[in-house]
């Protein structure tokens, strides 16, 4: 059924109509791939309605997905190239869901999917500063390097926020290290290590927020969160049930 696009993403629990009506005024909603219009009217079950890129569903019960997303797997609904996406591997669960943030094609491990727009953009807002935690094996290591790694850094003209380092096992070639930070931006870690002189060799995500990498997952597996999990994920991204 149609209705006004600020009402369609007030009711998914994105934002208030008011707030819906100016980030359309921005130009930061879009119908079907285009800039959204004030007053325009769209159908949510037939029209592709995105803020800020991220899809926006209908509130609900949605499901939300565990994936462990393999290396050589890109996260995207689809692929203009024909490579493996990670809706290859969640064709089956019986529901349209979308990738919560991303994991560059090279790395693994812990990656959410959902159908629900309000947990999503929750979740990826930097104000709520979610953290996530990276298991990285890299080579090059030296002397200074974790220091290197947790000071103010400035990337390509993005500053980003401190990231916490520690040595979780040395080594006489790969080391291996933890590395949390709160935000997500293009191959991020991988930038960062390159800045300190280090060579990634393997980047596997163990953590978002709370949630655990399930141990019994294997790459290109995935399991619906249970409804405590789920609770989790929206008490970190100030979704209260």
């Amino acid at each position: 059924m149609e209705d006004r696009l600020q009402k369609i993403l007030s009711a998914a629990g994105v934002c208030s109509r008011r707030r819906a009506e100016t980030y359309i005024q921005q130009g930061r909603v879009t119908v079907n791939g285009r800039p959204g219009v004030l007053g325009e009217r769209a159908d949510p079950d037939r029209d592709q309605i995105a803020l800020d890129g991220v899809p926006v569903g209908r509130r609900g019960d949605h499901q939300v997905l565990m994936l462990y997303k393999p290396r050589g797997v890109v996260t995207t609904l689809s692929d203009e190239k024909g490579r493996p996406t990670v809706a290859d591997l969640v064709r089956d669960c019986g529901e349209r869901v979308w990738p919560v943030g991303r994991l560059d094609m090279d790395s693994e491990g812990l990656l959410l999917l959902t159908g629900d727009g309000a947990l999503t953009h929750g979740l990826l807002h930097p104000r709520h500063q979610v953290e996530k935690e990276y298991l990285v094996w890299v080579e090059g290591f030296h002397p200074g390097a974790v220091e290197a790694l947790t000071r103010p850094m400035t990337l390509n003209g993005q500053r980003l926020r401190p990231a916490r380092v520690r040595l979780v096992r040395p080594g006489p070639g790969s080391v291996l290290l933890s590395v949390v930070i709160h935000e997500g931006k293009n191959r991020q870690i991988r930038r960062m290590c390159a800045h300190c002189g280090l060579t990634v060799k393997r980047l596997k995500r163990i953590r978002e927020g709370r949630l655990l990498l399930d141990r019994d997952l294997r790459p290109g597996q995935w399991r619906p969160l249970t409804q405590a999990e789920v609770k989790v994920l929206r008490e970190e991204s100030f979704l209260q049930e």
